[in-house]
């Protein structure tokens, strides 16, 4: 029970963090958001285990979109898929036993590329033309933003995961330990 309430109290601190911090950096635009969306996430799955990862990933669009911060409501579903093939990547590449700066690396990497893929395909190819029919201004604006922009949110994210995880990991643990919970 007691690591039941901590699994669900870590996961809701990442959800709070992820749309706060969508809400600040909106304004700056989709560089700085999507990178910082792509940090919580990958933070999430590795810190919090995958499913605080892919709870994050479904709940964080849906908040977005209640907030006014995702762009059309008819994309979140292709938001939640991108979302959760980048924590889905992440949490599995760092399975691997070897360094963990090395798998960080590969996971940044890895994720990035796959993320970009699925939402280039399911917003550009098919969300965009097929499903949605939004006006041509209007698809083209959106297409911009869900193509190569995708990629690089992803890896500034990965780096950014890969330097401050180390760090985290090893105080989260520490504190875990403190407080007598044990890591599966």
């Amino acid at each position: 029970m007691k690591t039941k309430i901590y699994w669900i109290a870590k996961t809701a601190v990442f959800i709070a963090l992820l749309v706060a911090l969508q809400s600040l950096t909106k304004p700056a635009g989709q560089y700085l958001t999507g990178s910082v969306v792509n940090l919580v996430l990958i933070l999430a799955a590795i810190l919090g285990g995958v499913g605080s990862g892919l709870s994050v990933s479904v709940i964080s669009p849906l908040m977005a979109a209640l907030l006014g911060i995702a762009p059309n409501w008819g994309l979140v579903p292709f938001i939640i898929l991108g979302n959760i093939s980048i924590v889905l990547v992440w949490f599995l590449i760092t399975r691997i036993k070897i360094r963990p700066i090395v798998t960080y690396v590969l996971a940044a990497i890895a994720g990035a590329g796959v993320k970009f893929t699925v939402l280039y395909l399911a917003v550009v190819k098919i969300g965009v033309p097929l499903i949605l029919k939004l006006p041509e201004k209007q698809a083209v604006a959106i297409s911009a933003q869900f193509g190569i922009t995708q990629l690089f949110t992803a890896l500034i994210g990965g780096a950014v995961a890969c330097i401050i995880l180390p760090l985290l990991a090893s105080v989260i643990m520490d504190m875990e330990k403190n407080a007598g919970f044990r890591r599966k």
